[in-house]
């Protein structure tokens, strides 16, 4: 095996560089491809396995939380150890984790399946970007990831109207064990035509204990909520401490650790923790809207888990075609106009979603919202991202990236953990009051999107220009968490 090298030579045409496209798409399309077929299944696997609504909330949230909460490590490991041979190790753990998915006989083995699927990811998702960014010639890198950005867009898109087709012919279980022969395919092709490259070594180590802490935190206070929805007994109680106690160390050992998972003076800037917290309030309101309307337009509406995927399927096309417009235009006149208006259209759109009831019909009364829900994110997306990462220096594009990926998915777990309880939702009571509930919920992440929009206003510089991401966002504020300053797109090899 030739030695790792981190000095990137692979032109985007040449056919080295057109199979690492392959390589890193196939890998990384695998849990982007989760990502959009597991709500679509949830009220399958809820029957199949006779889950209840908290059984649901953690088919969803424990992927979410090992995700976000390793994504830093996951690109710290690639840097330490080999991006190539990191990625790899994702993809063993996420293709096993798949199978276990998909045999899993009770609510309680997906669930732990769900999780370790989340640390595959942790390594996939960051792993593809650094790939590119660490192979690919300074020259021809942002056209590799706009490549890579755009299929990986592809599989976001399709994802939803295949998931519904395999649970409608054949089973749920089918969206998990699709991912074996990508995995077989996608680990051949890395094997065979992806260099490893790593940087210059580190004398400090990854920070396993911050990933612990943040892990065991996230985790415990999602528990916590979950499991509390139907009285907040002494273990929730008992959850709920280990999950604050766990994340206030979290906080203590990135202020001591010498390579700390997230660094903790980036949040100094202004612009950054508003962007932040637009990423917050914006990612929850989408979070709980695709769980919760998923689940109504099924259950209520009487829709197949095919039409429901494919009924939000202009959503993703809306953000493939205007995304990077967005990005252009906040490129021009600065990212604070957008990020105010989009989520204030992201709200428009969830009004309108929370009308939706029994008998509506979809071409007059749930395709004009989702059109409207579909573009205020397509506003919103690029200009956020370019405002995160004009927000600090070169040195911290990538935390700053990683940071804003965290965020979004933290927002989707919790989002997925409070809403229900937070509307008295009950999935047992009957259809009219399920479509109740979901329209409360609706109506609270309108205001959770508006409330974004107005952090942007106060909080991000009027008028900035900045440079527009060279990737495209489908559903994530950025799909690059790990990029350092020698791999950033334009930098010095």
């Amino acid at each position: 095996m030739a030695a790792p090298t981190a000095h990137p030579e692979v032109r985007f045409g040449s056919p080295t560089g057109r199979w690492v496209i392959v390589a890193t798409v196939l890998g990384s399309g695998m849990a982007f491809l989760d990502g959009t077929v597991v709500n679509v299944a949830l009220p399958a696997i809820g029957k199949d396995l006779d889950a209840g609504l908290s059984g649901l909330q953690w088919t969803l949230d424990a992927y979410l939380v090992t995700l976000s909460s390793l994504l830093l490590l996951g690109g710290a490991l690639g840097d330490q150890y080999g991006r190539r041979r990191v990625y790899l190790l994702g993809m063993a753990a996420f293709t096993a984790a798949s199978l276990l998915c998909g045999l899993a006989p009770d609510i309680h083995l997906l669930i732990a399946a769900r999780a370790v699927q989340g640390v595959g990811a942790a390594m996939l998702v960051p792993g593809s970007l650094a790939i590119l960014s660490s192979t690919f010639h300074p020259d021809d890198r942002a056209r590799a990831i706009g490549a890579w950005s755009a299929l990986a867009g592809a599989t976001s898109a399709i994802g939803p109207f295949l998931g519904g087709w395999l649970i409608d012919a054949v089973s749920w279980r089918l969206i998990f064990v699709l991912n074996l022969p990508l995995a077989a395919v996608a680990g051949f092709v890395t094997l065979a035509h992806v260099p490893e490259t790593r940087p210059p070594p580190s004398h400090a180590p990854p920070d396993v204990a911050g990933a612990v802490s943040v892990s065991v935190g996230l985790a415990a206070v999602a528990f916590a909520l979950i499991e509390g929805a139907g009285g907040f007994g002494p273990r929730e109680a008992a959850a709920a401490a280990v999950g604050i106690a766990a994340l206030v160390s979290f906080v203590s050992l990135e202020r001591r650790s010498p390579r700390p998972m997230l660094p903790l003076d980036v949040f100094r800037s202004r612009q950054f923790t508003g962007a932040n917290l637009t990423t917050l309030a914006v990612y929850a309101a989408l979070g709980g809207a695709l769980f919760l309307l998923v689940l109504e337009l099924q259950l209520v509406l009487g829709y197949s888990a095919l039409e429901a995927g494919a009924s939000l399927l202009p959503v993703t096309m809306i953000m493939l075609v205007l995304s990077s417009r967005m990005g252009a235009l906040a490129q021009r006149i600065g990212p604070r106009w957008p990020m105010t208006v989009g989520p204030v259209v992201v709200a428009a759109g969830l009004v309108g979603l929370a009308r939706v009831g029994a008998g509506a019909d979809y071409l007059t009364d749930i395709l004009p919202a989702v059109v409207v829900f579909g573009l205020g994110l397509a506003t919103t997306v690029a200009p956020l991202t370019a405002a995160v990462l004009a927000a600090v220096e070169d040195a911290h594009m990538g935390v700053a990236s990683g940071v804003n990926n965290a965020v979004a998915r933290v927002a989707g777990l919790l989002a997925v953990a409070v809403l229900p309880a937070a509307v008295g939702l009950d999935l047992t009571a009957g259809s009219d009051a399920v479509s109740e509930g979901v329209h409360r919920a609706l109506l609270v992440g309108a205001g959770l999107a508006a409330a974004g929009g107005l952090v942007a206003w106060a909080t991000i510089r009027g008028g900035a220009k900045v440079q527009a991401p060279a990737q495209a966002s489908v559903l994530q504020p950025c799909h690059d968490p790990c990029l350092r300053e020698s791999e950033a797109p334009g930098a010095a090899a």
